[in-house]
């Protein structure tokens, strides 16, 4: 094999393949990039058996062929050769990397040993913008678990009825939700994505509005197919958790408030938080005035903000990080906060729904508030 090809090119080629690249494996072949030069097309593969990258280069064949290289030297050299223009050839047991005056050679590995991506049935079907899909992950995924004890935690649902795309997270202590209406109908169904592959995903696609990712689903895999890029996962297996009753539209307290101002004030309080699980802040609604309260052995703190309320006064505790991490994906300026009681679940919405964050309360019994 015998490629000509351009440096950024290369670089960026290698860097979307190396997400699938295995960095903890106990088979030495799957820390490996597959690059196969056929008929007009560079294509550049890795596979660590539970996500896997294709991608195509541009660039120039001379000489067709295959050869498989370690990943994380070949992407090192890549990005430190010295010319734009990069000659990649290979001999029987190496791989030779030419740019300007520098010439590296690799040892390569055996090529039969590597595994081939599965086939998947590309029956179920969406089309969604790529804008919109990152957005959509960018919006959700902070709230997936990292507690591998909890699979199904670790990755998100995607749910399609009709026209109607909808992304769930949870963590045990917070759910976020995204919805977006696609532009065709297609058949209900629901599977959950590993949080890796999703958030992969958002740093692969350029994001454009008018740009399409088709995503096929069969029983165990999903693909995602965009640009000259194909990312296949497996699924995660099992029923996703029931969350309807959570989700009740049902309050007692209302409270509109400026997201920039509240998140403001959390960032303060954080400052004197080491451990925000054991140091809540707690919010005491009256009236019109949101007085934001914490204390912990660093110092307190007292704030009020301004808010528009309905309904009863309310004192509700909670840890910060997730109402900040809300807030940090939320785009509206103002948002409405919906709270049942104390010790009730309180969530923020907007008015049509397209995305809903719930939070778990502390138990305001649990902590002093000699404040």
């Amino acid at each position: 094999m015998k490629i000509v090809c351009n440096k950024s090119d290369l670089v960026k080629t290698t860097n979307i393949v190396m997400k699938a690249v295995s960095t903890k494996t106990t088979m030495p072949i799957l820390e490996s990039i597959l690059i196969e030069a056929y008929n007009d097309s560079i294509k550049f593969t890795a596979n660590d058996m539970e996500m896997g990258i294709e991608t195509m280069l541009s660039g120039i064949i001379d000489e067709e062929g295959t050869v498989l290289v370690e990943a994380k030297m070949f992407s090192e050299f890549v990005r430190k050769m010295p010319s734009e223009d990069i000659v990649l050839e290979n001999n029987a047991e190496q791989v030779i990397l030419r740019s300007g005056k520098s010439e590296i050679k690799l040892a390569t590995k055996n090529k039969d040993e590597f595994p081939v991506l599965p086939e998947i049935i590309r029956s179920n079907r969406i089309s969604v913008s790529q804008f919109t899909l990152r957005e959509m992950i960018r919006q959700t995924i902070h709230s997936i678990s990292t507690n591998e004890s909890s699979k199904l935690m670790t990755g998100e649902l995607f749910e399609i009825d009709g026209n109607e795309l909808k992304i769930t997270s949870l963590d045990g202590f917070r759910i976020s939700i995204r919805k977006v209406e696609l532009k065709e109908n297609y058949p209900s169904f629901k599977v959950v994505i590993p949080g890796k592959t999703l958030n992969d995903i958002m740093k692969i696609i350029n994001g454009g509005i008018e740009d399409e990712v088709n995503i096929y689903f069969d029983e165990k895999h999903v693909l995602f197919e965009f640009d000259e890029t194909i990312v296949m996962s497996r699924l995660i297996e099992g029923e996703y958790y029931k969350i309807d009753q959570m989700l009740s539209g049902d309050y007692e307290t209302k409270m509109v408030i400026n997201k920039s101002v509240l998140f403001g004030c959390l960032d303060r309080s954080s400052l004197l938080i080491k451990d925000a699980a054991k140091n809540p802040v707690f919010l005491d609604i009256k009236d019109n005035n949101a007085k934001l309260e914490m204390q912990s052995a660093l110092g307190s703190m007292d704030e009020d903000i301004d808010i528009v309320k309905e309904g009863p006064d309310i004192l509700i505790g909670f840890n910060p990080k997730f109402l900040m991490d809300d807030l940090r994906v939320i785009d509206d300026e103002e948002i409405s906060v919906y709270f049942i009681n104390s010790k009730a679940p309180f969530f923020i919405k907007n008015d049509d729904g397209s995305y809903i964050y719930l939070i778990v309360p502390v138990n305001p019994d649990a902590f002093r508030r000699d404040i």
